[in-house]
């Protein structure tokens, strides 16, 4: 049941298990290749999912995915979808040099624009990985053409996270285009807490989601970015052995109830691709 009328954007990172931040230090880039490839399929899976709902995405597709299932970027696109850029290798923006992160923003750009011969208005950086030690990135998104990005998380966090930002989407300083759209967080108290997807909305019951997103929709006014991953909804992916306690749970954490989840997400709030949300201009 649909209980406000605010439209949402709902939001896909187009990558795969073994290439998540949190699997860096086990899983070297050189081996991806020989890793068994589950996020088309798995993609697939999500476009009927929202096919069965009418529901439209952004998906931020990884440069090295798209060179590997260039069929997946055509789906998406015959879909009705928004394609945006999710960089080539991801990398954390953090750990590039401006050179390094514009070489690699660029080589997805470019690879993707061709494959799907659409333009990419939309960035995301890897782990959300601009923050208040490299806002320049915003300059090179800027000059690359990006129309926006949504890559800044307002929250702490171990991996990522600028708190000081703002929660709602801004201009950033030195751009003449861009918009950065942070994923949404809620207030309780005097804290900001995560409410936009990915780990935390498998770590917390539905409920806070669903009540999450509608005081952000009601009180705030504001429409909301969530996110997800392919890999989350398939528990049945390869598990990696030799890993921390906290990486398991951070990965694993709930993968079986993922989907379920996103069912009653898509049916209680209503939802549209960032471009649609944010540039309908």
């Amino acid at each position: 049941m649909i209980d406000d009328p605010m439209i949402n954007a709902l939001t896909v990172d187009v990558e795969d298990y073994f290439q998540v931040s949190a699997f860096e230090r086990y899983i070297s880039r050189a081996d991806w290749d020989k890793l068994p490839c589950r996020v088309e399929n798995n993609t697939d899976r999500i476009l009927t999912l929202l096919d069965n709902y009418n529901v439209k995405a952004t998906f931020f597709m990884l440069g090295w995915v798209a060179k590997r299932h260039p069929h997946l970027i055509n789906r998406i696109v015959e879909g009705g979808h928004e394609l945006a850029c999710h960089g080539y290798s991801h990398v954390r923006a953090t750990l590039q040099t401006q050179q390094q992160f514009r070489n690699d923003v660029s080589r997805a750009k470019n690879l993707i624009e061709d494959i799907g011969c659409v333009k990419l208005r939309g960035y995301r950086a890897a782990s959300y990985s601009i923050g208040s030690t490299n806002l320049w990135a915003h300059e090179v998104l800027d000059e690359l053409g990006f129309d926006y990005s949504s890559s800044i998380y307002p929250i702490k966090h171990d991996i990522y996270g600028m708190p000081e930002a703002p929660r709602f989407s801004f201009k950033p300083k030195n751009t003449l285009h861009l918009l950065e759209i942070p994923i949404t967080t809620v207030i309780i108290g005097r804290r900001r807490y995560p409410c936009g997807g990915g780990g935390f909305f498998r770590l917390f019951p539905y409920c806070f989601s669903h009540w999450a997103i509608n005081k952000v929709n009601k009180v705030d006014k504001q429409a909301c970015v969530f996110y997800f991953h392919p890999w989350e909804i398939d528990p049945c992916q390869p598990k990696q052995m030799d890993i921390d306690f906290k990486t398991r749970v951070r990965h694993y954490l709930n993968l079986s109830c993922m989907e379920a989840r996103l069912v009653r997400l898509l049916g209680d709030f209503r939802w549209d691709t960032m471009e649609a949300i944010f540039l309908s201009d």
